[in-house]
């Protein structure tokens, strides 16, 4: 097996830290949450009139832009913030995979709290017992058990997304710290 196939040599392994410009922060914060397949078709397919304001009736893709503006720059800070505990994540592989686990984690927690949401709006809009029942097990058979995995997969490629951005725009390469004394602990190198 040559050099070039370890797992240490593959792309993204490098050591990173935050770079000091914030502008670059918000850069990166405002290229992840512009997702391509959002942005791509809010042109060619317009939302209605009437669903370009928050409610019921929003569009989707207006929806998700708006959780991609204030989710991004949480997960920045949640990044931050564990850098400060445990100097982790420190590659750009880490900060991709960090996206993905919260992405993929807060768009299950949105569907299915969109899910019960809706169930219980139904259950209160029927009007005998057996037709709220039946309103339940539509709205969660629908949007919990159909929607839920549908919803998960656009969470996670926009999260994939989002940590690119975040990744390369955020982070710069780390510059190496040789131990010129030898008091360094080896661990944490």
């Amino acid at each position: 097996m040559s050099d070039a196939a370890t797992p240490l040599n593959l792309p993204g392994r490098e050591r990173v830290t935050w770079r000091k410009e914030p502008h670059r922060i918000v850069l990166a914060a405002l290229a992840g949450a512009c997702w391509p397949p959002l942005i791509l078709t809010l042109p060619i397919w317009r939302p209605a009139a009437d669903n370009w304001m928050p409610g019921p009736e929003m569009d989707w893709r207006l929806l998700v832009l708006l959780i991609g503006l204030v989710a991004v720059p949480g997960f920045m800070r949640l990044m931050e913030r564990e850098r400060q505990r445990d100097g982790r994540p420190a590659t750009r592989l880490a900060v991709i995979w960090r996206f993905l686990l919260y992405g993929g984690l807060l768009a299950a927690a949105v569907a299915a709290a969109a899910a019960l949401i809706m169930s219980v709006t139904g259950s209160l809009e029927a009007g005998t017992p057996g037709r709220a029942a039946g309103a339940t097990e539509t709205t969660l058979l629908i949007y919990g058990v159909g929607g839920l995995p549908i919803a998960v997969l656009v969470g996670v490629s926009y999260a994939l997304w989002a940590g690119f951005c975040v990744a390369f725009l955020a982070f710069r390469p780390q510059p190496e710290v040789r131990d010129r004394l030898g008091v360094m602990d080896r661990r944490k190198r």
